[in-house]
C-alpha cells in the first residue's frame, strides 16, 4: 500500500497497549512519525504492554517513532508532552486522543473522585490536546484531529430499557463519550475554514484488548482490532473539506466507503 502519512507527525496518546497501540502502529506502517505517550513506559508486570514494547515493534517493522511517558489526567503533563513532541518531532499534523481510564458501577454509588478523572481524562485531555495542536494545523491549513469513542456514548433506547444492560454500570462512560461526541461535533464546525478534520471513531462490537479484559468485557461478539485501525487511518488522512464531523461506528463506516 502506498504510504498516505510519508512526512507527517502523528500524536496518538494511550499507546502502550490495545486500540491506541493498534492506532499508532498502522499509521506508522503509512509512513507518519509516531509521538508514542502513555504512563506505562518500561514493562511492567502489572500491567501488559509499554511505550518501549510499541516503539520497538514500529521500528522493527520500519517505521517511526519516539516515546514521550506522561499522565495525561494532569494538564501540567499535556502541556508537556506537547511541547516535546515538538522540539522532537514537529508539530503534529494528526492527533488522536485515545487515551482513557474507565470504572464501571451503578451511578447511585459511583465516587466523585473517579467522575472527575474520567471526565478529566475522556473530554478535558482531548479538548487540551486539540487546543494545543490547533496553532501549528491551522498554519499549515491542514490537520486531523480523532477522538477514540464508544457506543456506549448513543442514548440508550426506552422505557422500558430492555435492551440496556442496567446493572453493567456504564452510566458514567457512556456520559463522557457523548460529550466526547458532542465536543467533535464542535470543533470540526469550527475548524472547518481552517482545512482542519475533526472526527470520531468507535468499534461497532467490541474489541478483545487487555484493557476490555481487566473490566471483563469483549467475551462475545467481538470485532476484529483491524476494522478500528482501518477506520482510523481513513479518517486520518481523509479530505477535511468532506470527512469532518463524523461519528464514526467502524462496520457501518467501512462499508460506506468501500472497505468491509
Amino acid at each position: 500500500m502506498t504510504a498516505s502519512c510519508e512526512g507527517k507527525v502523528a500524536l496518538v496518546t494511550g499507546t502502550s497497549r490495545g486500540l491506541g497501540k493498534a492506532i499508532a502502529k498502522r499509521l506508522a506502517a503509512e509512513g507518519a512519525t509516531v509521538a508514542l505517550t502513555a504512563r506505562t513506559a518500561e514493562p511492567d508486570p502489572k500491567y501488559q504492554g509499554s511505550l518501549t514494547q510499541t516503539l520497538e515493534e514500529i521500528e522493527h517493522a520500519g517505521g517511526s517513532a519516539i516515546i514521550v511517558p506522561a499522565d495525561l489526567s494532569k494538564p501540567e503533563e499535556r502541556e508537556r508532552l506537547f511541547t516535546e513532541v515538538v522540539l522532537k518531532v514537529g508539530a503534529p499534523d494528526i492527533l488522536v486522543n485515545n487515551a482513557a481510564v474507565t470504572f464501571l458501577r451503578p451511578l447511585d454509588e459511583f465516587p466523585d473522585r473517579r467522575v472527575r478523572l474520567m471526565t478529566e481524562m475522556h473530554v478535558m485531555a482531548p479538548l487540551h490536546l486539540t487546543q494545543l495542536a490547533i496553532p501549528g494545523m491551522r498554519e499549515r491549513h491542514r490537520g486531523w484531529v480523532l477522538n477514540v469513542t464508544s457506543v456506549a456514548g448513543d442514548l440508550p433506547d426506552g422505557p422500558p430499557f430492555s435492551d440496556f444492560d442496567r446493572q453493567a454500570g456504564f452510566g458514567i462512560y457512556g456520559t463522557v463519550k457523548a460529550a466526547l461526541n458532542r465536543l467533535t461535533k464542535s470543533l470540526a464546525a469550527e475548524l472547518y475554514d481552517d482545512g482542519i478534520a475533526v472526527n470520531a471513531a468507535a468499534p461497532t462490537n467490541p474489541v478483545a484488548t487487555e484493557g476490555a479484559g481487566a473490566l471483563d468485557l469483549a467475551k462475545t461478539d467481538t470485532e476484529d482490532i483491524a476494522l478500528i485501525t482501518e477506520t482510523a487511518f481513513a479518517l486520518c488522512t481523509g479530505d477535511p473539506k468532506t470527512l469532518t464531523g463524523r461519528i464514526a461506528h467502524t462496520q457501518t463506516f467501512l462499508r460506506e466507503i468501500g472497505r468491509l
